[in-house]
């Protein structure tokens, strides 16, 4: 079992910066991918940005060149530094950790609120 546990989201003003954290905890694997998903009302949920345990990055197309996904392997934890906010990222985030035997776990969610 894995527990994923957020923090850092909040209400920010278009413009304004953020930065989420996300910490792992029980059986880490050290092989494994994590990520930041968001769902905002009456859409589907979709990938933010997600990172490999080895460094490899992937971020949605309306999130390159404003957020960055980085870990902390000795911590076992995520963040996501978000730059550049628009109304358009308010969204619940969720953390996500996939184990390399694809167990898929997910965190309990961050309001993240921009206001223009």
């Amino acid at each position: 079992q894995v527990q994923l546990v957020e923090s850092g989201g909040g209400l920010v003003q278009a413009g304004g910066s953020l930065r989420l954290s996300c910490a792992a905890s029980g059986t880490i694997f050290s092989m494994n991918f994590m990520g930041w998903y968001r769902q905002a009302p009456g859409k589907q949920r979709e990938l933010v940005a997600g990172i490999t345990s080895a460094g490899s990055t992937n971020y949605g197309e309306s999130v390159k060149g404003r957020f960055t996904i980085s870990r902390d392997n000795a911590k076992n934890t995520v963040y996501l530094q978000m730059n550049s906010l628009k109304p358009e990222d308010t969204a619940v985030y969720y953390c996500n950790y996939i184990s390399f035997s694809l167990e898929n776990y997910w965190g309990q969610g961050t309001q993240v609120t921009v206001s223009s």
